[in-house]
């Protein structure tokens, strides 16, 4: 067939009919290949009928991202891509599509309402495609950054992948319009770092804790909770090592799994599997709150550094574990069975360090809250200067992964490192983060904090869906700023966080009664979440809360694992001095364009192999 003229390019329309057989690319020199690390170590399904499963790899070197998009019941095309929050509406495509004459493979974007459009830079570059016994294979790369305004920057933390199916040829990709197409999301870390694996003791065991054969419930989310137990008498070990076990065909079911270890003061622990929100729930396994071990979708296995383990079993450690499986069943899926869990591998020898985690951020509170109608607003939390200088080492720690969290209105949350007044290097960011996507990520480069460091945790709320403002708790529809650093050597410090001054917070109630003529409850008897619930939310009322946080005293909590606080004068402390802040990083763009298509790579449906 023909190369289409550039004004056919921009109408031509995506992939093949359903007689197509086999595709040949006709297009020449398409630049580049795959790291040499192929194939490709990372595998997401992307939709829940397990129809289209994405693989990748990523060259650090290229500063650049390789995909292989499998797609077994491929109709008249596909778009893929990726976008802020997972939406199809300002979305960095790519489209596969036909126009029942041709086949296409273009770089796009759609605009706010959903409409497709034809990219004037073509970043995503198609290297290969084929017909494969499970389907159209799809192989093409994408640099981190284009410098594009229509593209999406790919940065470390979280990534909203998107597609839409098309059921029809059309006659051009302008036809296209998101919001009349079968669509889904799935969400992912695609950075992941390029770390060497270290080799496991000689002695190395492994432990599986696994859901007991559970008949997955026919409805859109399951938390299924599961109480096991470590042998009588089992010694003290340090988990080196740990991986997820997912049933085969339920891959597109498991979303997130993490084994909790209980309090050691109690002697027991009901047995227990069912829902984690229903009402036969044993109360105790609300005290089962210690992290050993967590995954999400996308992940691989996870490795402790090679001076340093998790300690489990022993004295002073519960025999008590709880898995948590996290079901996403939006189709309503009945009969499927799963025995999905996390395999432990663990050993008798101990390494040089016991490993710890440690609570950064906001302390569970009301007095911190987010005004209703808020895109962007900000709350932070401080490990402060004094009580890394009371509570750490003199060689301090060393951080080597990193889990945040929020509850639903969290939209972004970054850790810093200060020191001396300046900041000094990002321990996480997740620019992208969701509450529904929360896993333990290695970190590229261990951070090591001194006596003195001050970590400073910020969390981007949007809380344009409610009317009344959210205050920090442990209810879900409450608020958290936490980022759950994993670390050694442990110490006794076991959270560090902050929170307002509960008396500058009732002088910001009194001042809104004085500016404002409506009453504002400020009475004794009156709790804080009544006293934000009447706050009339206008622009002043907002803007002094905000200058509040940003300036008045804060409580801190240095604490031991005992919940004790360490010695000393922890109320009305000082914010942190921060004199000097860490600029945001520039976009890379690629050097060259001159290796990328003019336009969209035409594809031709043979009748043989090409």
């Amino acid at each position: 067939m023909q190369v289409p003229s550039p004004s056919l390019r921009e109408a031509a329309s995506m992939y093949g009919t359903a007689v197509a057989v086999f595709l040949v690319i006709l297009v020449a020199a398409l630049q580049g290949s795959a790291p040499a690390e192929s194939p490709f170590p990372f595998h997401i399904p992307l939709d829940p009928e397990g129809t289209l499963e994405l693989s990748w790899n990523v060259s650090y070197a290229q500063e650049t991202v390789y995909f292989q998009l499998l797609v077994r019941e491929l109709k008249a095309g596909i778009l893929f891509g990726m976008s802020d929050r997972g939406e199809l509406e300002n979305a960095d495509l790519v489209v596969l599509w036909t126009d029942g004459d041709g086949a296409y493979f273009g770089d796009a974007w759609s605009d706010q309402k959903g409409q497709v459009h034809l990219d004037s830079q073509q970043d995503y570059q198609l290297l290969r495609a084929q017909r494969t016994p499970d389907g159209l294979s799809l192989l093409f790369k994408r640099p981190f950054g284009t410098c594009d305004p229509n593209d999406y920057l790919i940065e470390d933390g979280t990534v909203h992948l998107v597609y839409g199916l098309l059921e029809e040829p059309l006659r051009s990709l302008e036809a296209i319009n998101t919001s009349g197409l079968h669509t889904g999301l799935q969400r992912v870390q695609l950075l992941k770092p390029n770390i060497s694996q270290p080799a496991l003791p000689a002695d190395t065991r492994t432990m599986e804790i696994r859901a007991p054969d559970v008949l997955i419930p026919g409805q859109e989310t399951t938390y299924w909770c599961y109480i096991s137990e470590l042998p009588a008498g089992f010694p003290r070990h340090h988990i080196v090592m740990y991986e997820p076990i997912v049933t085969e065909g339920n891959e597109a079911l498991v979303h997130h799994m993490e084994v909790f270890q209980c309090a050691a003061e109690f002697e027991s622990v009901p047995h227990f599997s069912g829902p984690c929100d229903s009402k036969m729930k044993p109360e105790r396994l609300n005290y089962c709150r210690h992290v050993l071990a967590a995954w999400a979708l996308g992940a691989k296995a996870f490795y402790y550094p090679e001076e340093a383990g998790l300690a489990f079993g022993g004295p002073g450690s519960s025999r008590f574990l709880r898995l948590e499986v996290h079901y996403h069943n939006p189709l309503m899926i009945k009969g499927r069975r799963d025995s999905s869990g996390i395999r432990l591998y663990y050993t008798a020898t101990l390494r040089r360090f016991d490993a710890g985690i440690m609570e950064l951020g906001l302390v569970y509170t009301p007095v911190m809250a987010i005004p209703p109608q808020e895109t962007a607003f900000v709350l932070t939390g401080y490990c402060t200067d004094k009580c890394t200088q009371l509570a750490l080492p003199p060689s301090g720690i060393h951080i080597f992964a990193s889990q945040l969290h929020t509850h639903l209105t969290g939209r972004k949350v970054v850790t810093v490192l200060a020191r001396d007044g300046r900041e000094r290097e990002i321990v996480n960011r997740d620019n992208h983060y969701s509450p529904h996507f929360q896993e333990i990520r290695m970190l590229k480069k261990v951070v090591s904090v001194h006596p003195g460091d001050v970590l400073i945790t910020s969390c981007t709320y949007n809380t344009e869906d409610r009317r009344l403002a959210t205050v920090g708790g442990f209810g879900i529809l409450e608020e958290m700023c936490v980022n759950y650093v994993h670390y050694y050597p442990q110490t006794r410090l076991e959270l560090c966080k902050s929170a307002v001054d509960p008396g500058f917070l009732q002088k910001y109630f009194h001042l809104v009664n004085r500016f404002n003529s409506e009453e504002v409850c400020t009475c004794p008897q009156a709790s804080v979440p009544e006293q934000f619930a009447s706050v009339p939310w206008n622009a002043f009322n907002r803007e002094v809360l905000r200058a509040l946080y940003g300036f008045a005293p804060i409580s801190m909590h240095c604490n031991k694992s005992s919940a004790v606080r360490f010695q000393g004068e922890w109320d009305r402390q000082p914010l942190p001095e921060v004199v000097s802040r860490l600029e945001e990083p520039t976009p890379h763009c690629p050097a060259s364009r001159a290796q990328r298509p003019a336009g969209p790579t035409v594809l031709n449906i043979g009748g043989g192999k090409g």
